[in-house]
């Protein structure tokens, strides 16, 4: 085999190992959970105020995730409760308490307390989820 041959072999050797280690990637993977389109249904559970896990609660604008829900307090002091995926690509949303917004940070969508999309890429809104307050233990129910 001369250099030529060789160079050319090596190099074909190469073209295949990096078409071969990305065959396995997918949109998904790399964009966050596949949940856009399936948000949680028959939700119901409760959370304990009390608990240090959910000690974001206890101050107006914070945040926790929780059964893929984004359960929220708002600046006023209510607490709100949406699916986590993004609607556009199923990114986890974050919830902006001085804005009023939860907003994906992949592609920048915004959407209202209640859901609604305001800011695309996405369109659709966040599906919403009740919520009641009994003492330090908060409801998040469908």
């Amino acid at each position: 085999m001369d250099r030529k041959e060789f160079l050319s072999a090596i190099g074909l050797t190469a073209a295949s190992a990096v078409v071969f280690s990305c065959v396995g990637c997918s949109k998904s993977e790399n964009e966050g959970p596949s949940n856009a389109n399936n948000p949680p249904t028959d939700v119901d559970f409760n959370i304990d105020l009390t608990a240090a896990s959910n000690a974001a609660l206890n101050n107006n604008g914070g945040f926790i995730y929780i059964n893929r829900i984004i359960v929220a307090k708002s600046t006023s002091g209510a607490f709100l409760a949406v699916a986590q995926a993004c609607t556009h690509e199923g990114t986890s949303v974050t919830y902006n308490g001085n804005e009023g917004v939860f907003f994906c940070p992949n592609h920048g969508s915004k959407f209202l307390e209640t859901g609604v999309a305001t800011l695309g890429p996405a369109t659709v809104a966040l599906k919403r989820y009740n919520t009641s307050l009994n003492g330090t233990t908060l409801r998040v129910f469908s």
